[in-house]
């Protein structure tokens, strides 16, 4: 579960001037859930997302995740914490050019024994629909199928929750919807999925949008699409 009581986060400027991305923000994730986070350029979709992905810390208030208050993890513990239940995709970390789909993929898991890498990744694209392309180079992909590889690369470790700022930004609207519709089933798999978006038609596939104005969360409300069912073992 991620947890989120009265977030705040102020960044410091070249002029030691404070700027606030962030103020008293409360939210909470369910196990499950799919939700979309959007705001104006501005409003601090992307500090909630680097917040949520432990690659920033709050400067005020608490972050839990599963129970955890991450702002009280050391450095290693964080880094351990990310890896093991966090997949982000990075729209700025984008595919290297010069190096096959497969490659691109294992990046996450270098130090990993070769086979073992080689083997999640090629699942990993397996999940998003990409099995067979493992040799093929970013410039054959299509815009959609180059964004699945992206998505895959998260995946690779396996984590319970997806995170992406703008999925389908600058995707049409055929290939924006062919993200959706895997983002959806990677939801009903079990994986929580949490994304930021300025686009309605993308935001509306999820459970829940969220909406930011200047830092703060001015609404929360259900899209009337429910989370798959909890599986339990008897």
């Amino acid at each position: 579960m991620i947890e989120l009581k009265a977030v705040g986060k102020t960044y410091r400027t070249a002029d030691r001037a404070e700027v606030t991305a962030l103020c008293d923000v409360d939210l909470t994730v369910e196990d499950g859930e799919m939700v979309a986070v959007m705001g104006a350029s501005g409003a601090g979709s992307s500090t909630l997302m680097n917040i949520l992905s432990c690659l920033d810390v709050p400067s005020d208030g608490h972050y839990r995740l599963d129970g955890a208050d991450i702002g009280r993890l050391s450095k290693r513990r964080l880094a351990k914490l990310r890896g093991e239940k966090i997949g982000f995709v990075f729209q700025s970390f984008d595919l290297i050019p010069d190096v096959t789909v497969l490659r691109n993929v294992e990046l996450p898991m270098i130090y990993k024994r070769a086979g073992k890498r080689r083997a999640s990744a090629r699942q990993a694209l397996e999940q998003v629909g990409l099995a067979g392309h493992e040799k093929d180079m970013p410039v054959e992909l299509f815009e959609a199928q180059r964004r699945k590889v992206l998505i895959a690369r998260a995946l690779i470790n396996n984590p319970s929750i997806l995170l992406d700022d703008e999925p389908t930004g600058d995707l049409d609207e055929a290939s924006g919807l062919e993200i959706m519709e895997l983002f959806t089933e990677l939801n009903r798999a079990g994986r929580t999925v949490v994304f930021a978006t300025h686009r309605e038609e993308t935001a509306a596939q999820a459970h829940r949008i969220v909406r930011l104005c200047e830092g703060r969360v001015v609404s929360d409300q259900e899209t009337g699409r429910r989370p798959p069912p909890t599986l339990r073992a008897l």
